[in-house]
């Protein structure tokens, strides 16, 4: 049993560390001399970096809020969901355990899937209202939908695990 704790301990930690770097990285979409992230757009001109903040300017703005504002909810969720399974272990009986981790978990992970869906169904338009060359997915991008995976299978790991003896 303590094997199976420490793996979702391991497990759970990871799925934060996916968040925070998918969050605060800079590469949700890259091109030869560009790369975008939910809170700037960095550009590489003669061997300078210019970054800009994505500004109330652009058309599809409302969007990137609500990317911003999951992407951190999901991230703040999943710290919550860490402490709450610590608390949990020691205070609760045995059958009583990691309900609430569980469904922490399961709004840390709805917060991710909202906003990895919404960059992907937006993307096009809020690039070209950035006025970007044709690039792809940055890596940011890819481990934000890991997270969701991830934060989904530790739900349903606390879910199974609270009804172990």
């Amino acid at each position: 049993m303590l094997v199976v704790l420490a793996f979702i301990i391991v497990f759970h930690i990871t799925s934060i560390v996916l968040l925070f770097i998918s969050t605060i990285h800079n590469t949700w979409w890259v091109g030869d001399n560009f790369y975008v992230d939910i809170w700037k757009v960095c550009e590489n001109v003669t061997l300078t970096e210019k970054c800009v903040d994505i500004g109330s300017s652009n058309k599809s703005f409302q969007a990137i809020q609500t990317i911003q504002a999951t992407m951190i909810l999901a991230t703040i969720l999943c710290c919550i969901g860490l402490f709450s399974f610590v608390l949990q272990l020691f205070r609760l009986k045995k059958g009583e355990r990691f309900v609430l981790t569980a469904i922490i978990q399961m709004l840390s992970c709805l917060s991710v899937v909202i906003a990895a869906s919404v960059y992907t169904a937006l993307h096009e338009e809020f690039h070209k209202d950035l006025a970007l060359p044709n690039g792809r997915y940055g890596y940011s991008f890819i481990l934000a939908w890991i997270a969701f995976a991830f934060t989904l299978s530790n739900s349903i790991m606390y879910l199974i695990l609270r009804k172990r003896k």
